[in-house]
């Protein structure tokens, strides 16, 4: 019910509209849903549950914004769902955990930044794109261990040594990835990235 209405509370009719008119904006929610789901498979564990992978979803939230990156990521899990072993049990749970809760931390950083930091382009890779993403992994892993263990799932010892430890570790991977990606489109295609201001961000 959670996950539902996190969804529920992004739906802006005007952002659907204006999606089913243009033709690009649809070729890049599908195109993201596609590269969620590729690098999302991608992933380590070591117990039932606690696997750990790159999310992609602070690029995704920059580039499409927080309303389109929701759709982008729900295509995504679907495909999951689909084509990989993951359950409909699980559907839900890897929704709220991967990508419902990321892409909210996600917007609510860029907001943060926008309000506060400088409009520099440097700002907007090294901040928006490089930290915030590098944030947003490390507290997903720590998120999903602190709710695995109120579904007494693992003891809290078992999840430190086995699944919390890694947010040390992922957080700069998940920060360079998507960090590359914003840099690559607002170097060659800054009309891609929703988020990405010219006349703000390049004008100083």
């Amino acid at each position: 019910m959670l996950t539902a209405a996190m969804f529920a509370a992004t739906f802006n009719k005007q952002t659907y509209q204006a999606l089913l008119t243009r033709p690009a904006r649809q070729t890049g929610v599908f195109a993201c849903a596609v590269c969620l789901a590729l690098i999302w498979q991608i992933q380590a564990g070591i117990l039932e549950h606690l696997n750990i992978h790159i999310l992609g979803i602070t690029a995704v939230t920059l580039i499409m914004g927080w309303r389109l990156a929701f759709l982008c990521s729900l295509l995504a899990s679907l495909l999951l769902l689909y084509f990989t072993e993951l359950s409909s049990n699980q559907f839900a749970q890897f929704l709220l955990l991967s990508t419902f809760i990321p892409i909210y931390l996600s917007h609510a950083l860029y907001l943060l930044c926008y309000r506060f930091l400088p409009k520099h382009f440097f700002v907007y890779i090294f901040v928006c794109a490089f930290l915030c993403a590098g944030f947003v992994g490390a507290a997903k892993i720590l998120i999903s261990g602190g709710y695995f263990y109120l579904l007494g799932l693992y003891d809290l010892p078992t999840l430190l040594d086995n699944y919390m430890f890694y947010a040390v570790i992922m957080w700069f991977p998940e920060a360079m990835l998507n960090g590359m990606v914003i840099t690559l489109l607002i170097t060659y295609r800054p009309h891609w990235v929703k988020t990405f201001y010219d006349q703000e961000y390049l004008n100083k």
